[in-house]
């Protein structure tokens, strides 16, 4: 379709006229995503246009025509600049009801046909592409203050249908996410916080039994519908941003945990795929790492459900839902970084602070060892997976499964390296200066670990270094002759030498603190230093 012949028709051209050639361009371009860049100036034109259209007061179709124009339009972030205005965005605003800058508005005032309706749901679409691609129409969305339509919005989400619902937290998630000063408002001024929690409560359909205690789901009832599930991940990535640096105070902890206990709801809920069920356990996993951690025992304190009596009446069936979650993401074998670290860091947190967790986790991942002939990182168990990461490639992830590890054992290093190896557990002692052993800082129950017979028995075979029982090996030096032994001792120091001396290696000792240190350093007797800062 030519732009040139298009451009001058609505400027002559009547309303029926105008929809029709625009309904005729929508039709071209419902799946144009890459454009000509020959003809940026001439969408941009497009773009002015079709605004000046919606600033006259045009029928609701062409009005959403005009959007759905606006709506292709602006997946090009070059031909933004006459809708990231003040003016352009105040227009978008209205026909989404959104009001800007006024409290309430008047969006409730009638019920709305559907095309007007679909107008709305036009609207927010538009500005969701228009926000995201346009730094210019972020700026211009606090200056009009748009997130007060929105929250306005939200107070009325028991009436939306489910695209508005939608869009309008999908608008408000963009806008939370892009401008980190939009949090702060939406927190301190708007209370979005508290209203998100309401409509993430009314989305899955939430009953309360207790102060931070949900009813049970029914385990055959409906799986969470579509359009629920969809709307409900949308405010769980809001939530997100706002919850990205946790306030203090009473109302925030009782917040705080009013949202635990609406997430541990959702992780024992199914929607209607095994994709969709995981990406909302993914969503719920992102939101509870932002919780503070002493808000987690609203996952397993369950008062009138009840609980296991071996862990102190506490419920793990959460606990068990968020295992089952981390060891599918391990079996990905992708996207650790973002896929797997979350539920790691999770998981680590609630078992440094809660007894309860950290004791029934270590009992389905590091169960009493028995059979020590194979290395900890060979395996399909949960233990040989978590291992196995120890020494993977990407740092972080090596890290978060060695942390969750370290404090399953009670960050006791002796009981590392028995379900571990020193091999794999090297990288952790490192960094947290332990490679002469000892403990972590944080402060654990005296409760013992009991060890099997068949390990008590083995241990004095496992080797340290692998961490399992090894088949006798031929000793390679039995053979020789004390000279050939002497000659091989000198080649291979003599190689050390000259691979020091170039810098490609660097002898390192442990210092009596347990960090590394050059060797010099750490083969030099204290007492020299001593002797040598007391002498004149």
């Amino acid at each position: 379709m030519d732009l040139n012949t298009v451009l001058p028709q609505l400027e002559t051209d009547g309303v029926d006229e105008i929809e029709k050639l625009l309904e005729l361009y929508n039709r071209e371009n419902i799946h144009t995503f890459t454009f000509d860049q020959n003809e940026e100036t001439l969408r941009r034109k497009l773009c002015q246009s079709v605004l000046t259209v919606l600033g006259r007061q045009v029928q609701p179709s062409c009005q959403k025509t005009c959007l759905e124009t606006l709506r292709i339009l602006s997946r090009d972030k070059r031909v933004l600049a006459p809708v990231a205005t003040r003016e352009g965005m105040l227009i978008l605003g209205g026909m989404a009801k959104l009001n800007a800058g006024e409290e309430g508005g008047d969006h409730q005032e009638h019920t709305q046909s559907e095309e007007e309706e679909r107008v709305v749901v036009e609207a927010l679409k538009c500005l969701c592409n228009v926000v995201y691609n346009s730094p210019a129409a972020q700026q211009v969305s606090v200056d009009v203050q748009l997130v007060q339509g929105l929250c306005a919005n939200l107070r009325t989400a028991r009436t939306w249908h489910h695209e508005v619902g939608l869009f309008t937290l999908r608008l408000l998630f963009l806008l939370s996410a892009l401008r980190p000063d939009v949090r702060g408002v939406l927190r301190r001024e708007k209370n979005a916080v508290k209203l998100l929690t309401e409509v993430l409560e009314h989305t899955l359909d939430v009953s309360w039994v207790g102060p931070y205690e949900t009813a049970r789901p029914d385990p055959q009832g409906l799986p969470l519908p579509a359009e629920e599930n969809e709307r409900a991940m949308e405010a769980l990535k809001a939530l997100f941003n706002l919850t990205l640096s946790p306030a203090g105070g009473e109302d925030d902890d009782h917040q705080y945990r009013v949202i635990a206990a609406i997430l541990r709801h959702l992780l024992m809920l199914k929607t209607e795929t095994e994709e969709k069920t995981e990406e909302a356990h993914s969503h719920a996993v992102n939101l509870l790492n932002n919780l503070p951690v002493s808000c987690l025992d609203v996952l397993i304190d369950l008062p009138v459900q009840g609980g296991q009596e071996k862990y102190g009446g506490k419920n793990m069936d959460v606990v068990q839902v968020l295992l089952d979650f981390m060891e599918k993401r391990i079996d990905k074998g992708s996207n650790y970084k973002e896929g797997l670290t979350p539920v790691l860091s999770l998981l680590t947190g609630g078992s440094r602070q809660h007894r309860e967790i950290r004791r029934y986790i270590k009992a389905q991942v590091l169960p009493p060892l028995k059979d020590v002939k194979i290395r900890p990182e060979v395996g399909t168990t949960i233990r040989n997976k978590l291992v196995r990461l120890m020494t993977h490639v990407d740092m972080g992830v090596k890290q978060t499964a060695a942390e969750f590890l370290f404090v399953l054992c009670k960050e006791s290093v002796d009981n590392l390296l028995k379900y571990t190896g020193y091999g794999n557990a090297a990288g952790l002692l490192v960094a947290r200066g332990l490679l002469a052993g000892g403990r972590g800082e944080t402060e654990y129950s005296e409760d013992e670990d009991s060890d099997t017979e068949e390990y008590k028995n083995a241990k004095p075979f496992i080797n340290p270094i692998t961490g399992h029982v090894e088949e006798p090996m031929p000793n390679p030096i039995e053979e020789m002759t004390e000279e050939q032994k002497e000659y091989e001792a000198e080649k291979l120091v003599n190689m050390f030498d000259k691979l020091s001396r170039q810098n490609v290696i660097r002898p390192m000792g442990v210092r009596p603190d347990g960090t590394l240190a050059p060797l010099e350093e750490t083969l030099r007797d204290p007492r020299e230093d001593d002797s040598a800062s007391d002498s004149d």
